[in-house]
């Protein structure tokens, strides 16, 4: 697979979202085990979880970490926690008997945040620790003071910011340097409206991670009916319209890294073969048109 650049580590140029992995009954374990082995097997090495992730009306408010716990058991029982460069999130914090969300980007939640991911995960330090989402209650330049201290705790060795503006990526960059190396944002074919932060984060030398690439549409026909100029020229390469979207992200930028989710391991390989997917400027240019 080709590779892109997070902070000063090179990985596959499309990662994994591990959002939707939980062992509820309809995802067995060796499902996502195998589902792991298969990223891996087709380059992806960049792996996104938050500690708010899991499925919150079997949980309740019990999900918090229990995304981070499933896949850091995962990776020990695989054996590949080498291989893997692992990144995760705090900010969202799930409440009440249906684990809804809300936000917390108080000093004191965000730091304990950081404590607590660092033990469910099972590490001395979090590779890439992101800040999650922005809180209404909270200066967001208070945030950026709280993730400068939490870089120079060394805990982390990376900090990326999620969900921000132009404006807020540009107040982290100026207060945080070189501890800032991502911005992870919605983007898709269906929701384009983050290309400003595409051209912030490649003008100050920053990886910028698409959450929700394909639109919350799982399958070819979904996409292809939603988005006809993909879907054809999926048909003309002979791959899935998934393949065609990924590709046309990476061509946005070189600081752009996918990361789709995947529960099977058929998805993730057939997402992974994107990074080899060449579009001609033509192709590029109707889908930046559709």
């Amino acid at each position: 697979m080709h590779t892109r650049m997070i902070g000063k580590h090179e990985v596959g140029a499309i990662g994994l979202g591990l959002m939707t992995f939980d062992q509820t009954g309809t995802q067995p374990r060796a499902q996502l085990a195998d589902t792991v082995r298969a990223a891996l097997d087709a380059g992806v090495s960049f792996f996104d979880t938050a500690d708010a992730y899991g499925p919150g009306d079997e949980l309740g408010a019990q999900t918090q970490g229990a995304n981070e716990s499933l896949i850091a058991s995962l990776l020990d029982e695989l054996g590949v926690r080498d291989r893997v460069l692992l990144a995760t999130k705090g900010g969202h914090v799930r409440v009440g008997d249906d684990g809804r969300w809300e936000v917390d980007s108080s000093s004191a939640h965000l730091k304990q945040a950081v404590d607590d991911s660092l033990r469910r995960l099972g590490v001395e330090r979090i590779a890439l620790w992101q800040h999650h989402r922005p809180d209404p209650q909270v200066d967001y330049a208070e945030v950026i003071g709280t993730l400068k201290e939490i870089a120079d705790s060394g805990k982390v060795e990376m900090v990326g910011l999620s969900n921000a503006n132009p404006e807020q990526i540009r107040l982290g960059k100026s207060t945080l340097g070189d501890a800032l190396v991502s911005v992870q944002n919605q983007f898709s074919p269906a929701f384009r409206s983050s290309r400003p932060e595409i051209d912030v984060c490649e003008e100050l030398g920053l990886t910028f991670l698409p959450w929700g690439p394909l639109g919350g549409l799982s399958s070819a026909k979904e996409l292809g009916d939603r988005h006809r100029a993909f879907a054809e020229i999926a048909e003309a390469h002979g791959v899935s319209p998934q393949q065609v979207t990924l590709a046309w992200e990476l061509a946005q930028s070189p600081c752009v890294i996918p990361i789709p989710g995947a529960k099977r391991p058929s998805s993730i390989t057939d997402s992974a073969a994107a990074a080899d997917l060449e579009l001609t400027t033509e192709e590029i240019a109707r889908l930046d048109a559709a």
